[in-house]
Formats: structure tokens, C-alpha cells, sequence
């Protein structure tokens, strides 16, 4: 049995890497379809991509798992930069952002905790000039925006949580992602994902991000999947969602003493990916200026299927936070 097992995985090991050519190719044309939209933000010896528009009160935008800032700029960010200056952020690994030193590369399996992505991304944002964000936050992008809070509680005027991820979770995570995060898996798996994922499961796993909503016209050509399936990219996004759940169970503890300033929490009652019940509500519980607005029947992409709700949380948290 283990003489097989070891045939299995030198084959797998063969087979990834047959692949790797395919996979090279589709991630160059992944980076010719969809480039940097934005500016760069050197941080050390971390870059970091940034689209920055409009003018008024700053707002940082912060994408979700396997997402970038495109996420926000397909039609939300245009509808806000009216009033005010808009700061859309890659997390590391993501989009055009780098991983932080010491993260990725072979046989790496550590992935950025929200705390270690806050602290870039504010570095990034203080070159920018930003000052007294506020800062919304969609699904793991959530846990990053209640990062920055803890971190900068008099410096951040108010957060705004979109489907956002809070706190730890009955259960496990998806094999999926223990494979993708996993030296093995990362090293066999993922190439085999980035050369071989076929349009129609990028389709399905769109579908059900959007569910029980579809994804708007044009999103998926828009979006940019071809920079999600990127090698690296699968890896840090399987890393740091495996190691999500300790991260929260440990920032929950800080909420109610911690995040003073105003807090909209907006989420669908008909999100499957991170439920209301286990962490919206616990949430608003434990804010002392937390605010809970659920969107009945919607997904876990409120800032598409409601994007008025979300902009209206927005200008909620800047009248709260006296901005406006």
C-alpha cells in the first residue's frame, strides 16, 4: 500500500509538472487580459496595488477571498467617489499586491493573518495620505477591515462590514482549501487547477459566490478569474483562509472594547458562504456602536445584488463618524 501511494504521488508530481507550461501560459494571459487599473504603492519590499478616485472623506475598500479590487471598481466604487475618495486595495497575494516577506515560495504553507494584511495595507494607505478612513470590508475582507479597527481604533472613523467574516466557526474548512494551502497540494494540485480549470467550473464557482443571485452581465470579463487561478494566488488565498478561523477566535475577544467607533454591519440573510446567524449577529451583539442591516433573500455579494444598501451604509458610517 504505501509503494502505491508513493507511485501515486510521484505521478501527480509528473503530471503537475507536465502542466506547468499550460499553466505559465494561461497565467501570462491572464496578466495581458487584466492589468493593473490602479497605481502602485511601494511598502518596503512589498508592492502594493492600489486604485484611488474621487474626492471627500477617505474610503479603503478591501476585497474578499480569491477576489481583488476589481471586485469594487466593476460599478461600486464609480457610484461613490462623487463624495468620496475612494482607496480600493489587492490584499497580499491577490490581484497585482505581492505576499508579504516570508510568505509563499516553495513548500510554504503559512498564509497572512488579517492583523499582518491590515498593517500593509495601512503603510500603503499613510503613503496615499490617507487619513481617519473609513473602512469597509467585504467577507474576508471583513476580518482585515476589524484588523485595521483593533489596530487604529482613534485613526479609523468608521468600519462598514459587507458579508463579512467576524468570528470562529462550528466546523471545518473545505478540503479544498486544506489542499490548495497544503506544501503537497501546492506543489501538485494547484498547477493542475491553474492549467486545466475549465470556463464552466469558473461559471459554477461564480454561481455559487453569487447564489441565491447571479453574477451581473459582464462581471466574469470584467472580474479578472484568470488572476484568481494564478498559481500563487491559489496558494495565498488557500493559506489564509486555513488559518482564518484561529485569527478571529482571538480578535472576537477585542471587539467590544476596542471598536468604539461606529460600526454598519450589512449582510444577507441568504448567505450560505459566511452565515448571518454566526457572525452578522453575534457581532452587532458585541459592538457597543454596531449597526445591523440584513438584506432578506440576498446572497453573500451584497455589494452587487444591493448596492444601494451597502452605499447607504456607507454614507450611514461617515454621518455617524461626523465626516459628512
Amino acid at each position: 500500500m504505501t509503494t502505491k501511494l508513493i507511485l501515486m504521488a510521484l505521478a501527480a508530481v509528473a503530471l503537475a509538472a507536465g502542466c506547468g507550461g499550460l499553466a505559465g501560459k494561461r497565467e501570462r494571459d491572464a496578466r495581458t487580459e487584466f492589468p493593473p487599473i490602479g497605481q502602485f504603492v511601494e511598502v518596503g519590499d512589498t508592492t502594493v496595488h492600489a486604485w484611488v478616485r474621487g474626492s471627500g472623506p477617505d474610503l479603503v475598500l478591501i476585497h474578499g477571498a480569491g477576489g481583488n479590487l476589481r471586485d469594487f471598481t466593476f460599478r461600486l466604487a464609480d457610484q461613490l467617489t462623487n463624495r468620496y475618495r475612494v482607496i480600493a486595495f489587492d490584499r497580499p497575494g491577490h490581484g497585482w499586491t505581492d505576499r508579504l516577506p516570508g510568505f509563499g515560495g516553495a513548500g510554504s504553507t503559512r498564509g497572512e493573518s488579517p492583523a499582518e494584511q491590515a498593517a500593509l495595507l495601512q503603510k500603503a494607505a499613510k503613503q496615499l495620505g490617507v487619513q481617519r478612513p473609513i473602512v469597509l470590508g467585504h467577507s474576508f475582507g471583513g476580518a482585515v477591515a476589524l484588523a485595521w479597527g483593533l489596530s487604529q481604533p482613534r485613526d479609523t472613523a468608521a468600519l462598514v462590514i459587507v458579508g463579512g467574516v467576524s468570528q470562529p466557526w462550528p466546523g471545518e474548512i473545505d478540503r479544498y482549501y486544506k489542499v490548495t494551502s497544503s506544501a503537497i497540494g501546492g506543489a501538485t494540485v494547484v498547477p493542475l487547477i491553474t492549467a486545466l480549470a475549465p470556463d464552466s467550473r469558473i461559471e459554477d464557482a461564480l454561481a455559487g459566490i453569487f447564489a441565491p443571485q447571479s453574477p451581473p452581465d459582464g462581471y466574469a470579463e470584467y472580474v479578472g478569474p484568470g488572476l484568481t487561478l494564478r498559481r500563487a494566488s491559489l496558494r495565498a488565498n488557500g493559506q489564509q483562509v486555513s488559518s482564518l478561523k484561529a485569527h478571529v477566535t482571538e480578535m472576537s475577544k477585542r471587539y467590544a472594547d476596542t471598536l468604539t467607533m461606529p460600526v454598519e454591519i450589512v449582510h444577507g440573510t441568504a448567505d450560505t458562504t459566511v452565515p448571518l446567524q454566526i457572525h452578522a449577529e453575534p457581532l452587532a451583539r458585541q459592538l457597543r456602536r454596531g449597526t445591523l442591516t440584513q438584506l432578506e433573500g440576498v446572497g453573500h455579494m451584497p455589494q452587487h445584488a444591493a448596492p444601494t444598501a451597502v452605499i447607504a451604509a456607507v454614507d450611514r458610517a461617515a454621518r455617524r463618524a461626523r465626516l459628512r
